[in-house]
């Protein structure tokens, strides 16, 4: 077999501040690409949001990561230069910092071969919310 590549976008819109789960989206669009095998890239193409793998079977622990994530870089705009877009982005720098903005997860079966308790998250560091753009690029056969 010879290897593909597939590339696309995905879209969500958040409320605001927190984790929101895209595994469904993300897995609905590698089965869209057809590949028994690969590996799935994920790109956020933003800097006050960021991606990540965590625990998707009690809620507390992404209760417990938001609270973690707030201590560290407080939305106190005395503690920052940079206020341009507001108080609470600096913040959201620093926390996109801590975290990733790119993922790779390997695909088998053409299903995400994700842990029992994991999910696929964006993690959105503004207060205010917004459009959140990720690129996903898959090479299988």
């Amino acid at each position: 077999m010879s290897v593909r590549q597939a590339s696309g976008g995905i879209i969500r819109r958040t409320p605001g501040r927190g984790l929101h789960e895209i595994t469904r989206e993300v897995a609905a669009w590698v089965a869209a690409q057809g590949m028994s095998k690969g590996l799935l890239t994920l790109f956020i193409r933003h800097t006050t949001a960021s991606l990540l793998i965590q625990e998707n079977a009690d809620p507390d622990v992404l209760a417990d990561l938001d609270t973690f994530l707030a201590r560290i870089a407080p939305d106190d705009p005395s503690l920052y230069r940079h206020r341009t877009e507001g108080p609470d982005d600096m913040p959201s720098h620093i926390r996109a910092v801590l975290t990733e903005t790119q993922l790779s997860v390997p695909v088998v079966n053409g299903g995400l071969l994700l842990g029992t308790w994991q999910g696929i998250y964006l993690c959105e560091h503004r207060n205010r919310g917004g459009s959140r753009k990720i690129v996903v690029t898959l090479m299988g056969e």
